[in-house]
């Protein structure tokens, strides 16, 4: 599927479930499926311009293209890091996500071509609901300018996903409706990075501070700076050109007053027990500033069409391959933690959070494990798993796990300011909550390291080591020897090298190239 397939030439068909089965919350809207309707004069009304931005938010949800592979944002994530193996039944079963593992990734690999194809479906749908909110005529300029900062929130969002996988990407920043409108060269990423940062300073400046109840999920003001951040320390990082968003200079200064702002007006806090964060009953918590919802219903997804299921697919690829458990249903252990990661967080309070071991899940009578998984460790992310309580009750339920993704957590604010403004009392605001001593002063050492013990297994850690630079990323990301108690395979199959030539960036599709005719151009190392 390339991007000409994305586009709905005349008609939205079906106002699809991707309205009606919004993954920001299924409380958002509640709307009868409308058959076939065209666009041109259904979005004429606040509220239809409203469905088609509960459609955009529904791609925050989307896990692999149609007919193409699954690809988690988590998992892959996790298995591009030096925190998780590609994991599987075997070699096979896995065979797409051994390529990130190991660096070598084939331009035909499907999970790359379903990361392109999600976030560019995103980004069509934000750019129709801009259009269309900005053609009413009939609502307050209020709502109006709510409507499109919320679609640009979601565009920046995507665009940051692609940017950041694929680096050398294309802008849309119309709704396409001819093969002509696509053929666009890929812009540079400064210009990418201003866009994104464009858009986010518009969705801080008109997005409401909460929503009423029912409405969870929706982006606040608080998502959309706490975004920029992320987005800025990445930039910086791996590129230190700086942002400009139509005349305002994204820096440090105004980066900071961002985060500040969150950590001292939005309400949000640490949760109080760490142990609690990714449980059910913690979600849309006071610790989540932005986080994306799944519902345990499946709305037109189950086998063969699992572009829309509505569950929490990373957290059935992660879960233990376990049977005859009380706690836990049977899982895929795909992205499985590293002997790497269990050492580094050994005697830290968050361990046994963050990392489950099969000795844990042994323990229990009667249950039987799967230990002889392609790069079975023995350990398991136990941030997103498969509990019992999360998983789905109609349909196929392995397809319809409803924890929630926590995208972007307080925490998380409170080191991207602690970094920018070489803070320690932010870091330390983050040790206390599990009773770890204060630290004397500020260090970036101290500050990843607190980043990799308090964020691991939630998706984070590559970019953190992109970020670091070149030399970092090589000397974190090469793995090399088995020497872990409970791996069972040869140590080839656990040994991997970071790919230099390619800076960490992913491959461009090669079928897009192909559909562009030349337009496209391959990223370096491939």
């Amino acid at each position: 599927m390339n991007i000409l397939n994305i586009i709905s030439n005349k008609k939205i068909a079906l106002l699809l479930c991707a309205i009606i089965a919004a993954s920001c919350s299924s409380d958002i809207l509640d709307v009868e499926p409308q058959g076939s309707v065209f666009a041109s004069n259904y979005f004429v009304t606040g509220d239809r311009v409203e469905e088609s931005l509960i459609s955009a938010y529904d791609v925050l949800g989307h896990q692999k293209g149609r007919d193409l592979a699954w690809s988690p944002f988590l998992v892959i994530s996790e298995v591009l890091s030096d925190d998780a193996y590609a994991g599987g039944q075997d070699a096979g079963d896995g065979a797409d996500e051994d390529e990130f593992n190991r660096f070598q990734i084939g331009t035909a690999n499907g999970i790359v071509h379903s990361i392109w194809t999600r976030n560019y479906t995103g980004i069509y749908r934000a750019n129709f609901t801009i259009e269309k909110a900005e053609e009413l005529e009939e609502v307050t300029e209020e709502l109006r300018s709510q409507l499109i900062a919320e679609a640009r929130f979601l565009r920046a969002y995507f665009n940051f996903e692609l940017v950041r996988f694929f680096e050398n990407i294309v802008l849309l920043d119309f709704t396409p409706t001819s093969a002509d409108d696509v053929k666009i060269e890929q812009s540079s990423p400064v210009d990418v990075y201003n866009f994104i940062a464009s858009d986010l300073v518009n969705a801080i400046n008109n997005l409401p501070e909460s929503y009423s109840s029912g409405e969870t999920g929706r982006a606040t003001k608080w998502a959309a700076q706490a975004l920029i951040g992320r987005v800025y320390l990445f930039e910086q990082g791996v590129y230190g050109n700086g942002m400009n968003a139509d005349g305002t200079t994204i820096d440090d200064s105004y980066v900071l007053a961002q985060l500040e702002e969150v950590i001292n007006s939005s309400g949000h806090d640490l949760q109080p027990n760490f142990d609690d964060l990714f449980l059910s009953s913690t979600e849309f918590g006071i610790e989540s500033v932005f986080e994306i919802s799944y519902a345990g219903l499946p709305v037109g997804g189950d086998w063969g069409t699992e572009q829309y299921v509505e569950g929490n697919l990373a957290a059935q690829m992660m879960g233990p391959r376990i049977q005859n458990s009380s706690i836990y249903y049977r899982g895929w252990a795909f992205a499985i933690p590293t002997h790497k990661l269990f050492t580094e967080m050994s005697g830290d309070p968050r361990l046994s959070a963050t990392v489950f071991q099969e000795s844990d899940l042994l323990s229990e009578t009667g249950t039987v494990l799967n230990t002889g998984a392609y790069q079975h460790t023995g350990y398991y992310n136990a941030k997103y798993t498969t509990r019992l309580s999360d998983r789905g009750t109609v349909g196929t339920p392995e397809l319809h796990n409803m924890s929630n993704y926590r995208a972007i957590r307080f925490a998380d604010v409170l080191l991207m300011a602690a970094e920018i403004g070489n803070n320690v009392s932010y870091i330390n605001r983050v040790r206390q909550r599990v009773g770890l001593p204060d630290l004397a002063s500020y260090s970036d050492d101290a500050l990843f390291n607190e980043r990799r013990l308090e964020l691991a297994g939630e998706g984070l850690r590559y970019w953190d080591l992109l970020r670091r630079g070149q030399s970092v990323a090589a000397q974190e990301l090469t793995l090399s020897g088995v020497i872990g108690p409970n791996y069972t395979g040869p140590d080839e199959v656990y040994d991997h090298s970071f790919n230099s030539a390619t800076r960490g960036f992913i491959p461009i599709p090669q079928t897009e190239i192909d559909l562009s005719n030349g337009v496209l151009v391959q990223n370096d190392g491939y």
